[in-house]
């Protein structure tokens, strides 16, 4: 991947936050959240270029102030995907990383595994995953699961424990037992699968598992998926806030 081609990352930020309201303005160690996201990926990968695609002038406001880049997009978007796509029309990069606002531990192992991944052969999209550390966590229907084919990409996605072994010997932690990957919701694009997105509808797959990764690969996209060490900590509720010591 050349210079000219190499990723950049663009941030979807929404204010609004059914179970964390202006989550993204919330106090992180005394700096709004969506500050310390931003100066974590500035930290962790400062040879990309980031933008922040915004639904409207207080995140912008605090963002420029700031010293960010920002593209203003419409509230009423249904996805960061689709906010990605819109703003990236104006912004015209050949591959896209998205890095969620409300991840400020993102790290840049993670991120460079994102642009690793997208720049395969035939892949559209690339995505993370890690390996399941509990038996509860891989039943656990709130963490979504994902299964490779033989070249690192998606066969599906689910929240449903996948793979089902019907053997009755088999056993969580048994080192024969295919155990699945935890999916992780960072991603890549690059900017022809964002401009079918913004055309497409939601697929069968996507409206049954509540998984918008699922219409790219019922439209036969390719996702590449790199295994990472660790997982994401997003912030979904004031108090995942406090788990965060923030320097």
């Amino acid at each position: 991947m050349t210079m000219s081609t190499s990723p950049i990352i663009i941030v979807p930020a929404r204010l609004a936050s059914v179970r964390f309201p202006k989550k993204l303005l919330a106090d992180a160690g005394g700096k709004p959240l969506i500050i310390r996201t931003a100066e974590r990926i500035r930290s962790q990968a400062p040879e990309f270029d980031l933008f922040f695609a915004v639904d409207g002038v207080e995140l912008k406001k605090v963002l420029e102030l700031a010293g960010y880049n920002t593209v203003l997009t419409s509230p009423d978007l249904p996805s960061g995907t689709d906010r990605i796509a819109k703003a990236n029309q104006e912004l015209q990069k050949e591959f896209v990383i998205n890095v969620q606002a409300d991840e400020p531990l993102v790290t840049r192992d993670q991120i460079l595994s994102l642009a690793r991944a997208i720049s395969k052969p035939r892949v559209s999209i690339s995505t993370l995953a890690s390996v399941f550390q509990t038996e509860s966590d891989f039943l656990d229907s709130n963490q979504v699961k994902v299964v490779l084919d033989n070249e690192g990409n998606a066969l599906y996605f689910s929240r449903s424990p996948i793979p089902f072994s019907r053997a009755k010997e088999s056993k969580w932690g048994n080192e024969k037992t295919a155990r699945g990957y935890k999916h992780m919701g960072l991603y890549a694009y690059n900017r022809e699968f964002l401009e079918f997105f913004l055309d497409s509808k939601e697929s069968t797959l996507e409206r049954i598992e509540k998984l918008e990764q699922l219409r790219a690969l019922q439209n036969g996209y390719k996702i590449g998926v790199e295994i990472v060490e660790g997982t994401s900590l997003g912030i979904d509720v004031p108090a995942d806030l406090e788990k965060i010591k923030f320097e």
